[in-house]
C-alpha cells in the first residue's frame, strides 16, 4: 500500500537541455478509466524515472488512490496568478521516485482562472516549469470535457493517453481529440488510444477490440478489461501492479507504458 509522507527533498537539477516529458491521461468523456490509467502509468514510470503525477481533476481520484493529503491553502488562484509555485504543493508518496500534486476543490474554477491571464493556453506549461528540473516524467490526470484547460493540457503534453470505452461513441471521442490536436499551431502531442473497461462477454465489445486498432492508427492493440481487480484500486488505494502484478489489467497497463516509452524515446 502507498502511504503519504512529507515532501521529498529536491532532486539534483538535470541538464537544462533535457526537457521533462509530459503524459496526459485525457478524454472528453468521463468514467472511461483516465484515473486508473494515470495512476498505473505513474507507478510504471517511477520504476526507472523521477515521476510527478498532477491530479487536475477536482474529484481527486488519483490523490485518494495514492493516499496523498492535499495542502488546502494553495488552490488554483494562487498557482495561476503566480502567488505559489507548483513545487510548493508537491507531496511525496511511499515510492521514493513518485510524487504527487494533489487535487484541489478550486480546480473546478481553473478555466476561469486561466481565462483571466495573458496567453491562458500556455499557463500549464508555465506552471510545470517550476518542477521541470526535478522530474523526468509528469503524468497529468485530467478532468473530462473540452475547455480552455483542455487546450492548455494538450499544448503542455508530449503524449495524450486516451482510454476508449467499448461503445459506438468511442471513435467519436477520439475524433474530437485528434481534431483538437490537428488544429494546434505547434507542439502537437502524439495521441495513443486504447480500449478500456472491456467485457469480452459482450459481442459489441469483442467486435470493437478486433476492429478499432485496424481502423485508426491512434488506437493501440491494448485492452484493459472490465475487472474487479481494477475496482480493487479503491480498496487497496494502490496501483494494480503492487497487489496483482500478473493480472490482465496490470499487464495491459505495462504494455501501455511501453508504448509511451517508445513514443517518447525515454
Amino acid at each position: 500500500m502507498m502511504a503519504a509522507v512529507g515532501a521529498s527533498p529536491p532532486a539534483a537539477p538535470r541538464p537544462s537541455e533535457v526537457r521533462v516529458k509530459v503524459v496526459a491521461a485525457y478524454s472528453v468523456k468521463g468514467g472511461v478509466g483516465k484515473t486508473s490509467a494515470a495512476v498505473n502509468l505513474a507507478w510504471a514510470a517511477s520504476r526507472t524515472h523521477r515521476t510527478l503525477l498532477w491530479d487536475l481533476d477536482p474529484q481527486g481520484g488519483a490523490t485518494y488512490l495514492l493516499q496523498v493529503r492535499p495542502k488546502p491553502k494553495v488552490g488554483a488562484h494562487a498557482l495561476v496568478r503566480g502567488k505559489a509555485d507548483l513545487a510548493d504543493v508537491v507531496r511525496a508518496t511511499a515510492d521514493k521516485l513518485l510524487d504527487v500534486v494533489p487535487a484541489h476543490d478550486s480546480y473546478r474554477d481553473l478555466d476561469l482562472e486561466l481565462d483571466a491571464t495573458k496567453r491562458p493556453e500556455r499557463q500549464l506549461e508555465k506552471l510545470l516549469a517550476s518542477v521541470a528540473r526535478r522530474y523526468e516524467v509528469v503524468i497529468l490526470d485530467c478532468p473530462p470535457g473540452m475547455s480552455l484547460l483542455s487546450e492548455s493540457i494538450l499544448l503542455a503534453a508530449d503524449v495524450v493517453v486516451m482510454p476508449l470505452a467499448p461503445s459506438p461513441l468511442s471513435m467519436r471521442s477520439l475524433e474530437q481529440v485528434t481534431a483538437m490536436v490537428a488544429a494546434m499551431k505547434r507542439g502537437r502531442p502524439k495521441v495513443l488510444g486504447f480500449l478500456s473497461m472491456v467485457d469480452r462477454r459482450k459481442t459489441i465489445h469483442r467486435e470493437l477490440v478486433e476492429r478499432l486498432p485496424g481502423e485508426s492508427k491512434q488506437v493501440l492493440p491494448i485492452v484493459v478489461p472490465f475487472s474487479s481487480i481494477v475496482e480493487r484500486m479503491g480498496v487497496e488505494r494502490a496501483p494494480i501492479q503492487t497487489y496483482a502484478p500478473r493480472s490482465m489489467p496490470a499487464l495491459a497497463y505495462g504494455e501501455l507504458w511501453k508504448a509511451v516509452v517508445a513514443t517518447l524515446k525515454l
